[in-house]
Order: structure tokens, then C-alpha cells, then sequence
């Protein structure tokens, strides 16, 4: 069965200072539907000349506009009706990322476009309730601690949760006052080309949310990360585009905010309920064809239930469905390109080599001109394997057996990535033990992908820079200022 996915084409303009724009290149590139092959889009080429244009709308609009003189409450009410058109736009949202991205329209339908619309919502709210500081040392002194905006805030976002990820970052920087310029992902324009239109009708002033299509280095991203009139930038994305990053931005020293990639651990030790840890670590490695920094990528379990817990996974993986993904029915759609699909296959191939094929381990070639790749699973990779060590993104799991809470720990800590992990235990005080030991940002105890946007978000070592969500959200997206009274008697 082929996907049957159509293949009509859309244009996809730049948005600067409240108005569609072409690129000043007159240049276009296209977007490829994963699951077809086939061109969906042509996109405005975005240059240095537009992300200066683009700067320039947004520093008018902050300098002049009155976006950053509303109040919170103003401000709220706005961010909040982003999030309802959202909702009100959620089928037309959810094809357009399922087109660009090849994920399943389950996933774009339930997962990503409801909760970019809960990222409006949550940060409209929490941001009305932020205190503010005073401090009195005397009947005839006080302090003040207040949180101003930045300025223009330059955001760059992935391919894998377009738009997800993108209001995460969006809704903060616009509820503490800023002007923003997006860079969206290359290979998946399309739901950010219709958020601009949603926080037109919304309310947000013109200039104050500016899109900029185009690509990374030597182009439209590199030229955001330079440019002077921006002062802070916020990044998700590949580690080394973050290194990247971080050396053009050194010499106008802007705030960086940085989510790197991921190399999750997951940990089930035998006396946890191995039936939803195995549940739950199929779609820790699988959901959204493995392409989530947060995934569950390498799975240890304890040597005295290593061979109930494969045996179940296998069975259980063999049976996922890979197809069209705007089907409903279908659990696995295709990857994002032909570059990142070869890639992909480049690992399973080493894995082949080095290790034991429990299922999966190629191309799907009965799904058309699609990207699709058979979910895959290996045993028998010593720890020190690329498979174990390197960030994969893709449908592709090393299952390892170990023997002690000392070797769980010594195995999750042996990248240098520090994303997330989970830990799968009924004893609490091993749960507490092991997630002390694993150096990591996020840790979930016999759970995965569970939030709540007050919480710290972020990664140690190689997996990120500084913390998002919450209170640390806004506070990234603003500048502290104490402010000083001593009054006359």
C-alpha cells in the first residue's frame, strides 16, 4: 500500500511587519513531503537584507508601538485569543504539519497543535500572576526588583515539533513585551506561515512577530545571530548548530538560551510493572518516528528481566503501523528527508555490524517515494557503540542489559549528552538513588513525556544551555531592574 498522501503545492511567504512579503532575493526553495516525495511548497528565500528588514520592523514596533507599554493584563488577553484561534484552526493546523513534517495526523491532531495552543494559554495566565519583588529595609527606604523586556528576541526552532516548539518559545517572549523574529526550520515552514495570520486576527501589533524563512549557516539564520539589533536569541536544534551559535553571538553579547540534542536513558530495573514500562518505551523510542530529543533512545534493563521485557518489545514493535500519515490508523510515519533518512539507515547498517537485528533494519520500500523506515531494534552493541553514544534521530533502539544500580547509572551517564531519562522501579528509594546519579535535566520516574510548564526544562552537558519554562521562561524573555526610593521625612 502506497501513501496517498496529495501533493498540491502551497506558497509559503516571509512576514515582516504585519504584512506577507517575498523574499528581496525574488529566490524560492521547496518543501518536500516526507511521505510522497513530492514538492508541497515553495518558500521564500530569506537573506541577510530580509532578516534586517525584519530587525528593523521589530525594533519600530518596540521602540515606538504599543506593545511593550500594555499592561500584563492587556498583553494576556491577546496571547490568550492566539491560543483559542488555534484551537478553532486545529484540522487545518495539523494537516499542514503532518504535510511538512511526515508525522502521523493522530500525533499533529491530539498532540502538537493542542498544546502549542496550551503554551498561549499557560503562559498568558502564568505570566499575570509573575510577582514582582520590594524590598524594605526602613519605614524610609525600598528596593524594587521589576522585570522589563529585551527587546528584539531572535528564535530559531526544529523540524521535528514545528510548531510545538515554536509557541513555547513565542508565547513568554510575547508576554513580557517583546518583539520577536522567527527562523523557522528549513524543511517545515508551512504552521508557522499560518501562525503569523493567527496573531494578526488576534491582535498582535504590526512588527511585533516577524517570520523569516530560509536556511542555517552563511544565510538567514546565521545573519539573526549576528545582528545587532537583536538581544537575545533562544535555540532549539542540533548541539553543534548551538556551538555554532553561541561563537556568532559573542560579540554583540546577546542572552542564549540554547535546547540541544538528547541521548535519553531508559532504565527498567526488574521489580518494576513491566507491562507499562514496556508500553511506554515503545512510544518513548517510536512515537514521532524517533525524531524527539527527549526520546527514550537507549534502553537498559535489568539482566533478570532483560529477556521477558525484549521479547515483549519486539513483538510489540514489529507490530507498529508505518503508513500514510494522514491516515488516522496508521502509529509511524515517514522521516523528515532523504538526507536524515540515509543518515539514519547509515547507523542501522554499523549496527548490522556490530551487533544482534531484532526487527526492522531498512528502507520501506512498499509505501511509495516516502521516507519510511521499519522501526528497528538491536541487542548485543557494547556501550561504547556509536549507536549508544551518538544522537540517532530516528526509529532506531539499543536495548542493553545490566546487572547493578552502580552499572544503570555509569550506562545512562556515558554520553555527552544530558537531556532526559526514565527509570522504571516500584522501590522509591532505588527511583531517588538512581536519579541523583544521572546527570540530566529532566528525570521521569515510572513515566515519559510527562509536563508541567512550570517546571525547569533543559539539558546538562552537551543538551543545552540555561532553563525554559515557567518562571524561567520569563525571566529569559526579560531583563532585570532594581529600582531604588528613599523618601524624604
Amino acid at each position: 500500500m502506497t501513501a496517498t498522501t496529495p501533493t498540491k503545492t502551497v506558497q509559503i511567504d516571509n512576514f515582516i511587519g504585519g504584512e506577507y512579503v517575498k523574499g528581496k532575493s525574488g529566490k524560492t526553495f521547496e518543501t518536500i513531503n516526507p511521505a510522497t516525495g513530492q514538492v508541497h511548497g515553495h518558500v521564500a528565500l530569506g537573506t541577510a537584507d530580509d532578516i534586517n528588514d525584519a530587525v528593523m520592523a521589530a525594533t519600530e514596533a518596540f521602540e515606538r508601538g504599543p506593545w511593550a507599554r500594555m499592561s500584563v493584563q492587556e498583553r494576556a488577553a491577546v496571547v490568550h485569543r492566539i491560543g483559542d484561534l488555534i484551537l478553532e484552526r486545529k484540522d487545518e493546523l495539523a494537516r499542514a504539519e503532518t504535510l511538512d513534517t511526515g508525522k502521523p495526523i493522530s500525533e499533529s491532531s491530539t498532540g502538537d497543535i493542542p498544546r502549542a495552543a496550551q503554551n498561549f494559554h499557560f503562559f498568558a495566565q502564568f505570566a499575570s500572576s509573575y510577582v514582582e519583588e520590594a524590598f524594605v529595609p526602613s519605614p524610609m527606604e525600598m528596593h524594587v526588583a521589576v522585570r522589563e523586556p529585551v527587546g528584539v528576541c531572535g528564535l530559531i526552532t526544529p523540524w521535528n515539533l514545528p510548531l510545538y516548539l515554536a509557541t513555547w518559545k513565542i508565547a513568554p517572549a510575547l508576554m513580557m513585551g517583546n518583539s520577536i523574529v522567527l527562523k523557522p526550520a528549513e524543511w517545515t515552514p508551512y504552521t508557522a506561515y499560518l501562525l503569523a495570520d493567527i496573531c494578526a486576527k488576534a491582535g498582535v501589533p504590526k512588527g511585533v512577530f516577524n517570520i523569516v524563512n530560509g536556511f542555517g549557516a552563511d544565510a538567514a539564520g546565521e545573519a539573526l545571530t549576528v545582528h545587532p539589533g537583536v538581544r537575545s536569541i533562544s535555540f532549539t536544534g542540533e548541539t553543534s548548530t548551538g556551538r555554532a551559535i553561541m561563537k556568532n553571538a559573542a560579540a554583540t553579547l546577546k542572552k542564549l538560551s540554547f535546547e540541544l540534542g538528547g541521548k535519553g536513558a531508559n532504565i527498567i530495573f526488574d521489580d518494576a510493572n513491566l507491562d507499562e514500562a514496556i508500553e511506554t518505551s515503545v512510544r518513548a523510542a517510536y512515537r514521532n518516528q524517533g525524531q524527539i530529543c527527549l526520546a527514550g533512545s537507549r534502553l537498559f534493563v535489568h539482566k533478570d528481566a532483560y529477556k521477558k521485557v525484549v521479547d515483549a518489545l519486539v513483538e510489540r514493535v514489529k507490530n507498529i503501523k508505518v503508513g500514510d500519515p494522514l491516515d488516522p490508523k496508521t502509529q509511524m510515519g515517514a522521516m523528515i528527508s532523504k538526507e536524515h533518512m540515509e543518515k539514519v539507515l547509515t547507523y542501522i547498517e554499523h549496527g548490522k555490524k556490530e551487533g544482534k537485528l531484532l526487527c526492522g533494519g531498512e528502507r520501506l520500500t512498499n509505501l511509495g517515494d516516502g521516507y519510511f523506515i521499519a522501526p528497528t531494534m538491536f541487542e548485543g552493541l557494547g556501550i561504547d557503540s556509536k549507536l549508544l553514544k551518538e544522537e540517532i534521530f530516528g526509529p532506531v533502539l539499543p536495548v542493553v542489559p545490566f546487572d547493578s544500580e552502580e552499572q544503570a547509572i555509569e550506562y545512562a551517564n556515558s554520553t555527552p549528552y544530558g537531556l532526559s531519562c526514565s527509570i522504571w522501579s516500584e522501590n522509591v528509594n532505588r527511583c531517588h538513588r538512581v536519579s541523583k546519579g544521572i546527570r540530566s535535566g529532566l528525570v521521569w520516574v515510572n513515566c515519559w513525556f510527562a509536563r508541567d510548564l512550570r517546571t525547569p526544562f533543559g539539558g546538562q552537558k552537551s543538551s543545552g544551555v540555561g532553563r525554559e519554562g515557567g518562571r524561567y521562561s520569563l525571566e529569559f524573555f526579560s531583563e532585570a531592574k532594581t529600582i531604588s526610593y528613599k523618601y524624604s521625612k
